[in-house]
């Protein structure tokens, strides 16, 4: 297999990273990611705009990525660009069952029945020892908000209406596997 290594100098302007074209697309939408506060726009959703090849990786490092920031420039200026960003946001499984008021435990039987998977993970610490560092899904916001027309079988107003408790009725299901 041959590498073909990207020539640098054949980009009309320097890659830059995940981090620094998340910071574009939040400027772009008028809320800049300001340092030591949470970021309005993360790589994540850089990495799911690579994922729909909005955006080219340029990068081999599979823990970063460097784009164009040509690409960026014209993914800032869609017309499109807050619904594309707000759909590709990423939402931990306490923030997923919060968006679609359910208990945690009915997402976690979603999971379960392979009905979404996650896009990605982070590590998050607790303290200052890796001892304490736990990995946490990451949902895409267009995934969460999809799943209840994926799955009309499913009475979602009774679902929301369970109590602390109550047996979910996601509990007795199986996983169909492909």
């Amino acid at each position: 297999m041959e590498f073909h290594a990207v020539r640098w100098e054949a980009l009309p302007r320097t890659p830059i990273s995940g981090g620094a074209a998340a910071d574009r697309i939040a400027e772009a939408l008028g809320t800049p990611n300001l340092g030591g506060e949470k970021a309005a726009v993360t790589a994540f959703v850089v990495r799911r705009l690579i994922d729909l090849r909005l955006l080219a990786d340029l990068s081999a490092n599979p823990d970063g990525s460097l784009v164009n920031p040509d690409q960026v420039d014209l993914v800032c200026a869609r017309a499109d660009l807050p619904e594309l960003v707000a759909a590709n946001t990423p939402l931990g499984p306490d923030q997923a069952a919060q968006r679609l008021s359910v208990r945690r435990t009915d997402f976690d039987h979603m999971l379960r029945l392979g009905w979404i998977r996650a896009a990605d993970s982070v590590e998050v610490r607790f303290g200052t020892s890796r001892a304490g560092a736990v990995d946490v899904a990451l949902f895409r916001t267009c995934d969460v908000d999809g799943l209840p027309a994926a799955h009309p079988e499913v009475g979602w107003d009774a679902l929301r209406a369970l109590q602390k408790g109550q047996r979910s009725p996601l509990a007795g299901l199986t996983p169909v596997t492909a």
